[in-house]
């Protein structure tokens, strides 16, 4: 099987947000928020946010390309967090959720897709893997369509 490599967002993009007040935060597309339940899915370390812990919503251009799948979405971040960065490993926050995984080439164009149960996605990797062309993989939360975490080849 092919090693593969999962990444997080850097925290350091984020870290500013946690400072503003939110009049100001808006003025960014984004909102402060209180998580209530596990749905609240930090896009730095891959992990949920616990009920009653901050995090901020906000627009993120995860995907800058110059091609036609040039992409941003509403993602959450919780602050204080540590990117997750690791070889051949899962983090429980994709392994129960049903993602999207996009092939792109080099170019940034999307070769493939597949969708996955999280509890298989070594499978659908190796999958979009075994196409040459394709360099990398977003994985995307199927329900939302939002982004979840950054896959390369290893």
């Amino acid at each position: 099987m092919q090693s593969f490599r999962i990444r997080g967002l850097d925290a350091k993009i984020f870290e500013h947000l946690f400072l503003l007040p939110d009049a100001e935060l808006a003025s960014h597309n984004a909102r402060r928020m209180v998580a209530t339940d596990l749905g609240f899915p930090c896009r730095v370390s891959l992990t949920d946010a616990a009920p009653g812990d901050e995090v901020v919503l906000v627009n993120f251009e995860h995907h800058a390309v110059e091609s036609p799948y040039r992409s941003s979405y509403a993602i959450f971040v919780r602050a204080g967090e540590h990117q997750y960065d690791a070889i051949d490993d899962v983090p429980e926050q994709l392994r129960k959720r049903s993602l999207s995984l996009r092939g792109y080439d080099r170019n940034g164009m999307m070769r493939s897709a597949v969708l996955v149960d999280g509890r298989e996605l070594e499978n659908g990797i190796a999958r979009l893997f075994d196409e040459r062309a394709i360099a990398y993989v977003h994985a995307h939360f199927a329900a939302y369509g939002c982004y979840a975490a950054l896959i390369e080849r290893h």
